[in-house]
Formats: C-alpha cells, structure tokens, sequence
C-alpha cells in the first residue's frame, strides 16, 4: 500500500467512474484499474461493486475509504509542517452548532490565510451530522457543547467513532431574546417567565431527541415550542413572535444584528463548548489557528 495508491482511490470514489479519475490523475484507465484491483486484493476488502450503472461504494469500501482520507489529510499536515519550500493552497473544513464566534473565528482563519487560491468549507448543521462529519473525515474539527444532560449519550457516540471532545471554555446558559421583547428589562430571566413565549429550537433531524439538541432548555417540557433549520430564521421568530432560545451568551452584534441580546437564565448549569476531532490525529495549521481565534473571540467579548 503506498499514498499514491490511497490517492488513486480517494479520486476514483469521489468520481465513482475509472475514466474521469484517470483523466484527473493523468494515468492511463487500465493502470488506474489496476492499481485500485492490487489495493483491493492487498486489503482483502472490495472497494468498488462494479456494475452497468457505473461503481458503487461497497460498506467495507466506506471505512477504508475514511482510513484512506485520514491518512492522506495526516501526511499532508507533516508536510506543511516540516516541508517549508512546499506551496500548499490552505484548506479547512468545519462543521459547527449555530455559533456566532465560530463564525467570527471562521473569517479570520481565511483573512490570516488568505491567497490566491484556498479551499474553505464551514458547516453550521446539525449535532448528528457534526460526529458524522468528522467521522467521516468530511469535517477536520466539529464544534459542539456538553453538558451533563447530553454527555453520557454523546460522550458514547464519540468514543463509538474513535473521536475526541476537548474544551475550549465553560459557559452558563443565556436566554436569546429580541431588545423590544417583554422580558428585555430583566437583569436574570426564569424559567416559569420564559413559559407564556414560544421556545425557538433547531430541528435535529432523525436525531431529534433532547441529547442531540443545540438548546440548553431541551430536557424540559415548554408549552410553545417551533423547530427552525437556520440562525437567521430563528431571530426573526425571536423578534417576531417575542420567541426566545438558550444559548452560551455569546453573541455578534454585526453579525446577529443589534435586535439580540442576551440574558442570563436562571439555572445552576454550565455548557462546555469545545472542539470534537479525529482521535490521536494532529490538527492541521489551519485547524490549530481555528481553535486559537475561537478562544480569542470568546476573550474578547
């Protein structure tokens, strides 16, 4: 097994069609094929089910294929860390919770990296799809939050996918309220206040159970309750509707707009948001510079 053989592979099911990879590679199909058959045989695993319709990814494929990627992506971070004279085009993809620093730290890993040529990818989805992603090597990094009532199921899912959870810092939770909303004046906000307004959530999909959600609030039963897919529809619910949502209290004011703000609840809890990555797996540069303009947005706010 060498590299190229893993690049060969990566390129053949991101096409899932010989000639157009070898045409990308600039080999010729039957050496393509053949390297992907000795692969195959030296795996003992089949890749590739061949068909009429073209090839399909077989389940054993899927995870050699999750290896294959992981180890390209590694030797690549070697040698952009140990290779100086090599021009790499800078790249990272992240997958995220809907945070507003992640964002803010999101553009400024482009603006320190900046150049003529880069591949960025930012991913504000779904908790589910968060562990997937990085599982599946689509994501380097996730950024989500524990807490003691989503940590055992979520702690068991990342040890499932032979992923890791480090914190970057503790929060305690926040109500997300429009300025104009009745509850605007108060210093601290309770939960039997919060009870006559509806609770704003993001949907979660076939995971939509309290352990997957974004929301500090979803271990209890709220009387008004909608479900939203994106950041901006949920705030103008928030203004709208006099909605609210729960958050860490960290919040854009360029970025949300000057109709947010954000209270403190009154719950005795802490959320710990942090990063979620590949276990014994070494971040690439622009991962590293991610996490450290996160911790400098949530430092200077």
């Amino acid at each position: 097994m060498t590299l190229q053989q893993l690049k060969y592979l990566v390129t053949v099911a991101q096409y899932k069609n010989i000639t157009a990879a070898a045409e990308k590679l600039f080999i010729s199909q039957p050496s393509l094929s053949n390297s992907i058959h000795n692969l195959e045989q030296e795996m003992g695993v089949t890749v590739f089910a061949r068909s009429n319709k073209g090839l399909k990814i077989t389940r054993e494929g899927e995870e050699l294929l999750s290896y294959a990627r992981n180890l390209l992506e590694q030797a690549e971070i070697m040698e952009d860390r140990f290779c100086k004279n090599i021009n790499r085009k800078p790249k990272l993809s992240v997958s995220c919770q809907h945070y507003s620093f992640a964002v803010n730290a999101f553009v400024d890993v482009v603006n320190k990296y900046d150049a003529n040529e880069y591949n960025f990818i930012l991913r504000e989805t779904q908790t589910g799809e968060i562990i997937d992603d990085v599982a599946g090597n689509k994501s380097e990094v996730g950024i989500l939050y524990l807490s003691d009532s989503n940590e055992e199921v979520l702690g068991k899912l990342l040890k499932k996918n032979d992923l890791v959870f480090e914190e970057i810092f503790e929060a305690s939770p926040h109500v997300f309220i429009s300025k104009n909303h009745p509850l605007a004046s108060n210093d601290i906000i309770t939960l039997d206040e919060l009870k006559p307004y509806p609770y704003l959530v993001y949907e979660q999909g076939e995971n939509n159970s309290f352990y997957f959600s974004e929301e500090f609030l979803s271990v209890l039963d709220m009387p008004k309750r909608i479900q939203v897919r994106d950041r901006a529809t949920l705030f103008n619910l928030a203004v709208g509707l006099n909605g609210f949502t729960v958050s860490s209290g960290i919040i854009d004011k360029e970025l949300n707009g000057e109709e947010i703000i954000a209270k403190p609840l009154n719950m005795n809890l802490s959320m710990h948001i942090g990063i979620v990555k590949r276990k014994n797996v070494m971040l690439s540069q622009y991962a590293e510079s991610y996490v450290k303009a996160i911790k400098n947005r949530v430092s200077i706010v």
